[in-house]
């Protein structure tokens, strides 16, 4: 019975640093694109189409309205969903880190680190990378409980940590 909740979740100093990054900033980036764009639904093509088709049996089933409606109701609820659960994981974390992760990524006018630690959360360039960092950890372990990111993806190489 035990087996069955023994999940393999790696410890904090297994995991690499630059690739948390890389995941967690491409997930703010779909962040804030889903944010910014519009959703456009798609229309069904009513225009006839004059190509040769074999005739008997393809096998094969099309329902372009059925496809367009399906999308058109599925692809705003998915986007919907997933930005709810960004902003949830980031209302997690603790207070200053919360408000560095929504300034720098979730603020629709892009701003660049140096901006948000010199202006917009006076403090140091390490104390801010430090911050950082210990949100990127905390947003790695949470999106993975919320099956945006894989955690796994994330862990060093045996090579890695050998060095």
């Amino acid at each position: 019975m035990q087996e069955e909740f023994d999940l393999k979740i790696p410890r904090l100093d297994d995991l690499d640093g630059a690739k948390t990054q890389k995941s967690i900033e491409a997930v703010f980036e779909k962040y804030r694109f889903y944010k910014s764009i519009t959703f456009e639904e798609r229309e069904a093509t009513t225009t006839a189409s004059y190509e040769d088709r074999p005739s008997g049996p393809t096998n094969v089933i099309s329902d372009q309205t059925a496809n367009v409606a399906i999308f058109n109701v599925d692809e705003p609820e998915r986007r919907r969903v997933f930005m709810h659960k960004i902003e949830r994981a980031v209302s997690k974390l603790p207070g200053q880190e919360r408000l560095l992760i929504s300034k720098r990524y979730m603020e629709d006018d892009y701003k660049r680190d140096y901006q948000i630690y010199d202006t917009e959360m006076p403090m140091s360039k390490t104390k801010y990378t430090n911050l950082r960092l210990r949100a990127f950890y905390r947003l790695a372990f949470t999106l993975s409980d919320f099956r945006i990111i894989n955690i796994q993806s994330l862990v060093k190489n045996i090579e890695d940590k050998q060095l």
